[in-house]
């Protein structure tokens, strides 16, 4: 059996295997968790999100009874971030949109701002993938630099100058708008 970590290396350790009733558990229990990342990290895009949490749920299960995990929930957010970056590398994907529909997120809080929500996740599509995985697991998923530049496999200096990029990209892109729109 085979060890991985929430920066999902893999060394050689014997541990309990964990049982597929766990895995249905942690899927419940952690899937709107991974969705609403998945949901920042696409810019919106409810449909992309959904296959990545799918494909992400879809590689811990395959290794599930397999490895021991120190921190399944750890590991499952770098997974998705990997998948999602390695998506958009590849842009493999033959699926061409017909329209944007008219969807609310899951999770979405009744009193939301529509239109705070649409420019913020146009300006965040705007961003590259990596610069969009940066700022997500930064300031969504609220991980330190060290978290976040182990989860993408970059430096903390990496992390922090693409964040501080990233930022001002967002701000050029934002303008005064943001402030009209939020009403601050």
């Amino acid at each position: 059996m085979e060890h991985i970590s929430a920066t999902g290396t893999a060394a050689g350790f014997r541990g309990r295997a964990q049982e597929p009733v766990d895995f249905q558990a942690f899927a419940v229990g952690r899937g709107g968790q991974l969705f609403r990342t998945a949901f920042l990290l696409t810019a919106g895009d409810s449909h992309l999100a959904e296959d990545l949490v799918q494909e992400t749920l879809g590689r811990m299960f395959a290794r599930w009874g397999r490895v021991r995990l120190d921190n399944p929930s750890g590991y499952a957010h770098t997974v998705l971030v990997n998948v999602f970056i390695s998506q958009r590398r590849k842009r493999s994907s033959g699926e061409l949109p017909t329209g944007v529909l008219s969807e609310r997120a899951v999770g979405a809080a009744e009193d939301e701002d529509p239109a705070l929500r649409v420019t913020l996740l146009a300006a965040l599509r705007q961003l590259a993938p990596q610069d969009r995985a940066v700022l997500v697991l930064r300031y969504w998923e609220d991980r330190s630099v060290e978290e976040t530049a182990a989860a993408l496999r970059l430096t903390s200096t990496a992390v922090r100058s693409r964040s501080s990029r990233a930022l001002q990209r967002l701000r050029g892109v934002l303008g005064n708008s943001l402030a009209e729109i939020a009403e601050f």
